[in-house]
C-alpha cells in the first residue's frame, strides 16, 4: 500500500461522527423488526442489520485512493491492511445478540487506527441516544460533555462489570466489590466505564480489534487505562486481530488490577 500523508484528524473525526450517526439511524430503523439472521463461526450471529450497516459505513469512509485500510467484523479480511499507516476499525452493530433479542445494549463502534494505535473513535448506542466521540490528546465526550473515569484509591466497594466466571474470580480475592450488570456490547461496557457508571471492566479472552478499538480510545482520553492482565499497550491492525482477557479502570485502580490477576487463583483465566 502506497505511503500517504498525515491525515488531519479533527477532520477525520467529523466525518467519522457523521457517519456513524448515520449508521446508528439505520440500524435503529431496522430494529425490533423481522430481519434475517444467521451463525457464523458456530457461535457468532449477523444479521441483516449488520451487513447493511457495515456497507454504509464503508461506503461513507472509504475514498479511493486515500490509503486508508478496512477491517470490520462484517467485511472480508483484506491483509493489505497490515501495510497500511492508517486503518478504520469497524463494528457495524456489536452486541448483535441483544441487538436481535431487542434489548438496548448494542452500538455502533468505529476508530481511525495509526500504526496499531487508535487516534479517533466513535461509538453510538442508538436505543439510550449515547454517542461517545474521542481524539487522541483532546479528552472524550458523551453527547457533547466531557466524560472522565472514576479514580479511587481503593478497590473496596468497586463497582466491577464483564464475564460472570472472571468476575467470580475476583470476587475471592476481593469480595467488597459491587457487581453491576453485564452490558452484552463489549464496547458500550468500556465505553460506561470511561463515563463513570461503573468503575473497573474486564474483557474475556478472544475479544477482537472492532469490539475494542473505539472504546479503548474513549478510556484513555476519559483519563482510565485498557491493557492486557500482563499490562502494556493493545496493538491493533495485527495478522491475527484477537485479543486476550483484558482490564480497565481509572490509573490508580488499574495497577491495582493488575497486581490482583497476578494471583495464582486467576491464572487459569
Amino acid at each position: 500500500m502506497p505511503a500517504i500523508e498525515a491525515v488531519d484528524i479533527a477532520r477525520a473525526a467529523t466525518r467519522l461522527a457523521t457517519c456513524v450517526r448515520e449508521a446508528g439511524a439505520l440500524a435503529l430503523s431496522m430494529f425490533g423488526t423481522p430481519i434475517n439472521n444467521w451463525t457464523k463461526f458456530e457461535s457468532s450471529p449477523v444479521s441483516d442489520a449488520d451487513i447493511a450497516v457495515d456497507r454504509l459505513l464503508r461506503q461513507r469512509l472509504m475514498d479511493e485512493g486515500s490509503g486508508i485500510a478496512w477491517l470490520s467484523e462484517e467485511s472480508v479480511d483484506d491483509p493489505s491492511r497490515l501495510a497500511a499507516r492508517y486503518v478504520w476499525i469497524v463494528d457495524p452493530i456489536d452486541g448483535t445478540r441483544a441487538y436481535l433479542a431487542g434489548s438496548p445494549d448494542w452500538t455502533v463502534s468505529a476508530a481511525l487506527v495509526e500504526n496499531g494505535r487508535p487516534i479517533a473513535a466513535c461509538l453510538y448506542a442508538p436505543v439510550t441516544d449515547e454517542f461517545f466521540v474521542a481524539i487522541a490528546n483532546q479528552g472524550a465526550t458523551c453527547n457533547g460533555a466531557p466524560i472522565t473515569t472514576t479514580d479511587g484509591l481503593t478497590l473496596e466497594h468497586a463497582r466491577v462489570a464483564g464475564p460472570r466466571s472472571l468476575v467470580d474470580r475476583l470476587l475471592t480475592l476481593q469480595p467488597s466489590l459491587s457487581v453491576v450488570p453485564r452490558v452484552r456490547s463489549l464496547a458500550l461496557r468500556l465505553a460506561r466505564l470511561a463515563h463513570g457508571a461503573c468503575d473497573l471492566a474486564i474483557a474475556g479472552a478472544n475479544s477482537h480489534d472492532w469490539d475494542l478499538a473505539a472504546a479503548d480510545l474513549l478510556v484513555h482520553e476519559a483519563g482510565g487505562v485498557l491493557t492486557p492482565v500482563g499490562g502494556g499497550a493493545v496493538i491493533y491492525n495485527r495478522p491475527v486481530p484477537r485479543h486476550g482477557v483484558l482490564v480497565a479502570a481509572g490509573r490508580h485502580r488499574h495497577a491495582m488490577l493488575i497486581e490482583l490477576f497476578r494471583d495464582e487463583r486467576l491464572a487459569s483465566s
